[in-house]
């Protein structure tokens, strides 16, 4: 990442923003994105103990994410009437592949949610990185296709290629690249990684070229 842009972009968020996220002008930002209730919700939901009720699981993970302000009104619904018409094995599959995401050989977990999800073609970012973002955020990373490529242009990031359909390598060198970035610049800009990832997007119109 271009660490100059980098810089220039703290400065003049932290010129509108004082503060970072903390400051009063980024309430109503806060207030819509509900991450501490959704953050808790996720801990309570996929601890490690609770993965022996894939029903639940799956039930869950709906709850999340028609809740999340991060996914898509359209997707939504599609990801809510897929995993409905899952079948027990189905189910038992997709609590595991989550499980594993969380909990454990998180490249398996990964790439088994993204072959289910691809079954009816909606193996998409937004739905294969939400849980992880809110279970783990200062760790994982939401992949937000637009976010996402804007990183990439705008702050000169050669080594990260970025494809619609999700792949473990590209996650895992987006997720490495944010926080080895949010290092780079004042905490308050990092509460979580969404909101790393929020303040780069609303930066990258500001910068130079």
């Amino acid at each position: 990442m271009n660490l100059q842009k980098l810089k220039i972009a703290e400065a003049m968020f932290l010129a509108q923003y004082p503060g970072g996220f903390s400051s009063p002008q980024m309430a109503a930002v806060r207030k819509k994105h509900n991450m501490d209730k959704l953050i808790e919700f996720a801990h309570q939901s996929f601890a490690k103990r609770r993965f022996n009720d894939a029903e639940k699981i799956a039930e869950d993970m709906i709850k999340l994410v028609s809740r999340s302000s991060m996914v898509s009104m359209f997707e939504k619904p599609k990801f809510r009437d897929f995993v409905q018409r899952l079948d027990m094995n189905e189910k038992h599959f997709l609590a595991n592949a989550l499980k594993r995401l969380l909990h454990g050989k998180q490249q398996a977990g990964f790439e088994g949610l993204v072959d289910l999800l691809q079954t009816e073609k909606i193996a998409k970012w937004s739905l294969v990185s939400v849980i992880p973002a809110y279970y783990a955020p200062t760790t994982e990373v939401f992949v937000k296709p637009t976010t996402a490529k804007g990183v990439i242009k705008n702050f000169d990031v050669d080594q990260l290629e970025y494809k619609p359909l999700p792949t473990w390598a590209f996650y895992l060198g987006y997720r490495d690249l944010i926080n080895t970035a949010k290092q780079q610049v004042d905490s308050s800009l990092s509460p979580s990684n969404a909101a790393f990832s929020g303040f780069l997007m609303m930066a990258m119109k500001d910068l130079p070229n």
